[in-house]
């Protein structure tokens, strides 16, 4: 069983030591850390992962350092979510045969409920008066 905090709202300079020293400063065991970082520029991306190991650890952590001051940002920890999209399980699909063909797929005429501006189904009535103003420029 995985017991891991997200830490969040980290400023771009913080390593994975940072965050190590400031844990064992507060006498809290981390199994890892992982400040994650972008691929190409390898500047962090402001968030990272620590694992503890016991869920009794991962909440000491979570209440040590959620909305903890650091520079002119408060930090966010909270447990971290398991990961979407690649390795999340997926429902099979249906054969090319049995799925529905798209709704507008041989469609060639213009739809009558939508303006020819983008294509997109503009309301009438602005919501707000930036909107109204943003509407008589557009």
């Amino acid at each position: 069983m995985s017991f891991t905090v997200f830490l969040g709202n980290l400023p771009t300079w913080v390593t994975a030591d940072d965050i190590k020293q400031w844990l064992a400063a507060e006498d809290l065991v981390a199994d890892a850390v992982k400040v994650i970082r972008n691929h190409e520029t390898q500047e962090s991306k402001g968030f990272a992962f620590v694992e503890a190991p016991t869920n009794d650890e991962m909440q000491s952590i979570i209440r040590r350092f959620d909305r903890a001051p650091l520079e002119d940002r408060l930090l966010r920890a909270n447990p971290a979510q398991p990961p979407k999209g690649k390795d999340a399980p997926r429902a099979a699909a249906a054969p090319a045969s049995q799925q529905p063909a798209a709704p507008n797929a041989l469609r060639t005429e213009p739809r009558p409920d939508r303006k020819k501006r983008g294509g997109r189904n503009r309301e009438q009535s602005p919501r707000s008066a930036f909107a109204a103003e943003l509407a008589k420029v557009l």
